[in-house]
Formats: C-alpha cells, sequence, structure tokens
C-alpha cells in the first residue's frame, strides 16, 4: 500500500514522547537510542507494510528468543557481533592502531572462574575419548614487540560433541572442564593440552534455528578455541581461532572467521616429539602467538566490562 504516516507531524511529536525527549527524566543517551530505534521501526513498517499479524508474529519470536535465553546466540547470527567489530577495527584505523592479531566475537559461553595455572594447563580431563590430542602454544607479545610475562590467557572450547561445560544439556562434563586461565612464564608463553573441538550448530527447533531457516540459511559454526587476553598497560583482546581444515571456516554462521585466525595443525607422530610433550600417543599441535596493543590514552577504550556473563 501506498499509505505512509511516518512523516506527519503528530507522529513524530509522538516519538518525542513515547522517548522521553519532552521530558527532563530519566537517561539522555537511553533516550536517544530508543528514540532512534523506535523512529527507524516505524519508518520500517511504513514502508515495508508490515502487517499487524507480522508485527505480533516477530514479538511472539522476541518472547521466545528471551525465554530461550537466545539472545546471545542470534546476536552473531544477525551479524551484529561482527559489524561492533567491524566498527571497532575502523576506530583504530583512525587513531593508527593496528591489530595484528585481529579480534573477533565473544559469543556467548564464556564462564568467569576458571581455574588459574602458570605457563601450562590441562584443559580437558580426559573423558572425552572421541577427542584427538592437541598440544597449542604461543608467545603473548605487548604493544613495544617483546613478550610479556605475566600475561593472563583465558581460553574455552567445546567438546567433540559441540558441547561447552556449564551449558550441556547431558550434564556430562565436570565444572570447567576445557576452560582455563593461563598466566605466562618469564618468556611470555602460553601452552596447553586439550582436544581438538568440533563445531556445532544451534539448537534444533530453537527461535534462532526459526530465523536463520526463515532466511534460508544455516546454524552451523566450524570447530573453534575462544581466548581473551589481557596485560597491564595493554587493552584486553577478545578473539578465537579456527580449527584449520573445517569445511564451515568461510561459512560461519556468526560470522567469526577472519584473516589470521586460522593457525596450522600440524599432526606429530614422531616418536621425539610424543615423548617432548609427555604423551603417549600421535597428537595435533597449533602454534599461534598473540600480540596486543597499548592503552588508550591510559584507557582500554574497546572494553565492555558491563556485559553480563555466566558465573560459576
Amino acid at each position: 500500500m501506498s499509505v505512509k504516516i511516518f512523516d506527519k507531524p503528530e507522529i513524530q511529536d509522538f516519538l518525542q514522547v513515547l522517548s522521553g525527549l519532552q521530558n527532563d527524566e530519566g537517561n539522555p543517551r537511553i533516550k536517544q537510542i530508543v528514540h532512534r530505534l523506535m523512529s527507524d521501526l516505524f519508518r520500517a513498517i511504513d514502508d515495508l507494510d508490515i502487517t499487524p499479524d507480522e508485527y505480533w508474529i516477530g514479538v511472539a519470536w522476541l518472547n521466545e528468543i528471551g525465554a530461550a535465553g537466545q539472545a546471545g546466540l542470534i546476536s552473531p547470527g544477525l551479524g551484529l557481533d561482527h559489524f561492533i567489530d567491524e566498527r571497532l577495527d575502523a576506530i583504530d584505523e583512525s587513531l593508527g592502531i593496528t591489530n595484528v592479531t585481529p579480534r573477533t566475537i565473544e559469543g556467548p559461553l564464556y564462564v568467569a572462574g576458571a581455574p588459574i595455572s602458570e605457563g601450562f594447563a590441562r584443559l580437558d580431563d580426559g573423558t572425552d575419548t572421541n577427542g584427538h590430542t592437541l598440544v597449542m602454544h604461543g608467545t603473548v607479545f605487548g604493544a613495544d614487540g617483546a613478550p610479556l610475562p605475566g600475561a593472563m590467557v583465558e581460553v574455552w572450547h567445546c567438546d567433540t560433541r559441540g558441547f561447552y561445560s556449564h551449558f550441556d544439556p547431558t550434564g556430562k562434563q565436570a565444572p570447567f572442564n576445557m576452560r582455563r586461565t593461563i598466566i605466562t612464564d618469564a618468556e611470555g608463553r602460553y601452552r596447553f593440552r586439550s582436544i581438538l573441538p568440533s563445531g556445532y550448530g544451534v539448537p534444533p527447533g530453537s527461535p534462532t534455528e526459526q530465523l536463520l531457516s526463515a532466511l534460508g540459511r544455516h546454524g552451523q559454526r566450524p570447530a573453534h578455541i575462544h581466548f581473551f587476553i589481557s596485560a597491564d598497560g595493554h587493552r584486553k583482546l577478545t578473539t578465537q581461532i579456527n580449527i584449520d581444515g573445517d569445511p564451515l571456516i568461510n561459512d560461519d554462521f556468526a560470522y567469526a572467521t577472519r584473516d589470521g585466525l586460522v593457525p596450522k595443525v600440524i599432526e606429530r607422530s614422531d616418536a621425539e616429539s610424543i615423548r617432548a610433550n609427555d604423551l603417549d600417543g600421535p597428537f595435533a599441535e597449533i602454534a599461534f602467538d598473540i600480540r596486543l596493543t597499548a592503552l588508550v590514552n591510559g584507557i582500554d577504550n574497546q572494553a565492555n566490562e558491563l556485559r553480563k556473563r555466566a558465573a560459576a
């Protein structure tokens, strides 16, 4: 239909009222954001001739997303997390900051409080017998290019079924399985033993899958490992690596794959490597160095400490 009412003065006045812009109470920043978002939604309803049925289907879907606790899952699925990363990259570029180790999305499955180890950690508890042993290591470098002793490397990943501890619907995994915090050694090195994770998909039949299906998209992720890396005088880095060779590396529903975050996986089966890593058989090895950036005017200008994260 050609009927449009968005530009009518009374609608524009209504947007001012509903956003609280005509009173002196409340939070000015929230008012600004709500006014813009509601204006864009009103205009979309007008321009796309969104029907009442379509609108209320959308409201019901939002209720389902909230009830399922999947807002943090659909956010990357709709590209919002990736867009924020791209915008942070552009801000850094305008400041002359180069991110040698790229940032990428956090995802919704971090859990605070993982056990702390010095230099080396065993992430898995050995109960996932389908797992192929992984040894991953690297050095954390500071903004000046020197290794960073005492840097904090938080790492977490899923098991071979695609489940994370603390979010495992089967209840099989112990708390903090495949989650550790590693403090780098005197040479800035970290190292851990675990198993190669598998890729996974959004829950079948979930509101997230329903929307992706309506868009003609899948909800699958390639195998990956998450990291937070932080050190005094540096900005906290949120990133993740993909497991090289996974067929979904360039078809991730969460759009997390970035150049520089797909390190080679080297298969080791020689006796010397097995013995040097105190193992009893072949394993996969990944080397991944991490380079942090300095604080900006003494602060971390990309910190998101107000984000609510799970805590054990």
